[in-house]
């Protein structure tokens, strides 16, 4: 089992909807896979849309949930469903950083910017350790 961060945008082109289920394609079902069983958080990107100009999402973690099962999407082929349990907003949203402080260590490239290749990743692995400071810094 290994935890994840799984990227749901304010309105999502997938079938999220985070407090029930998390929709993605073929391309993360590894990690996804991985995560089964374990504790997962959201996050919210700039993009509130699929729309490239849309902006205005948070930038943060915002909640977290139990990945329990996994089914294929019977409308498409290459995509799947991650169901979750025990779902709960975080007090506060958490920003991605903190300053110089990633929450994901995978996100800060060598020279101390944003690795947007990373950030491009709609699923990504993360340690206990950066699980457990998203959620110290989550709730109050």
């Amino acid at each position: 089992m290994t935890k994840a961060v799984f990227t749901t945008k304010v309105e999502p082109s997938y079938d999220d909807l985070p407090e029930d289920r998390y929709h993605f394609p073929r391309t993360y079902l590894k990690q996804v896979e991985a995560a089964v069983g374990d504790w997962i958080v959201y996050y919210e990107p700039r993009r509130t849309s699929s729309e490239l100009a849309s902006r205005g999402g948070r930038q943060a973690y915002f909640a977290t949930a139990r990945v329990t099962r996994l089914e294929r999407d019977r409308q498409r082929d290459d995509h799947f469903y991650a169901f979750v349990s025990d779902y709960l907003e975080f007090d506060r949203a958490v920003p991605f950083r903190d300053g110089e402080f990633y929450y994901e260590q995978g996100l800060r490239r060598s020279d101390g910017a944003t690795s947007k290749g990373a950030f491009g990743r709609a699923v990504r692995s993360i340690s206990d350790l950066e699980y457990d400071a998203i959620l110290k810094s989550g709730f109050v």
